[in-house]
């Protein structure tokens, strides 16, 4: 992958100076997973650091049931995730399913807390966007005493202003399940079907299952609920 292309698909190596961008590239390792695949496990320690370059993919944790998981958040093009057990060295404490077909790329551990070191504009970064994580964290602890639809409204339009692909109808996202989506937003997945019918009534929302997308003609009208209700 061109250095250039990278630079334009992920924010966070978009900050690097030209010299490491070359460098890292030239020890990125490419990776390709079909749906359903696990990425990463929980427990095990973390050896690289790894970027989407296409596709989308589930942050989740395990209960005490081995059975049962929760979904923490949902991945696209141009994130990364792996970075915490690459710095603190400890086992991961989530795992990572791919939802979608998906190409990755990986950097070592080592390489990349080393060009952390070497190059502080990649390093400011870094933390610029692990304090954007947390604050969007923040935010979801906030809108807890919100009614179930404003907390939908909110991780559907949170996903397509990271990762929406913006098209003439509209913007499209992954089509994802009522569980996932359930766990994402803080309510259950019964809520979930009934509100995405309601704004599949209102022409909010449209699902294409074929092609496994969901587009969102009224993006400007979500915004607008969301602010009224923060108001």
């Amino acid at each position: 992958m061109q250095t250039e292309v990278v630079s334009e698909l992920f924010p966070l190596l978009a900050a690097a100076n030209p010299e490491t961008l070359d460098w890292l590239m030239s020890v990125a390792v490419e990776h390709q997973y079909p749906a359903g695949r696990a990425v990463l496990m929980e427990d095990a320690w973390g050896n690289a650091v790894y970027f989407v370059a296409s596709g989308w993919v589930k942050v989740r944790r395990h209960s005490g049931n081995a059975d049962e998981a929760a979904t923490l958040a949902i991945l696209g093009k141009g994130d990364f995730f792996g970075e915490m057990a690459v710095l603190d060295e400890s086992p991961r404490s989530t795992d990572v399913i791919a939802l979608s077909s998906v190409k990755l790329l990986s950097i070592a551990a080592g390489r990349f807390v080393q060009t952390l070191f070497k190059d502080p504009q990649l390093h400011h970064r870094m933390l610029q966007l692990m304090v954007r994580r947390l604050r969007q964290t923040n935010l979801r602890f906030q809108l807890r005493d919100q009614v179930p639809a404003i907390k939908l409204i909110h991780t559907l339009v949170s996903l397509a202003d990271a990762y929406g692909e913006i098209v003439a109808t509209g913007v499209e996202i992954f089509n994802l399940s009522p569980k996932d989506l359930a766990d994402v937003s803080d309510i259950s997945a019964d809520e979930v079907s009934k509100i995405l019918s309601k704004l599949q009534e209102k022409g909010w929302v449209l699902t294409k299952p074929d092609r496994q997308v969901m587009l969102l003609p009224n993006l400007l009208q979500m915004n607008q609920l969301l602010n009224r209700s923060a108001s």
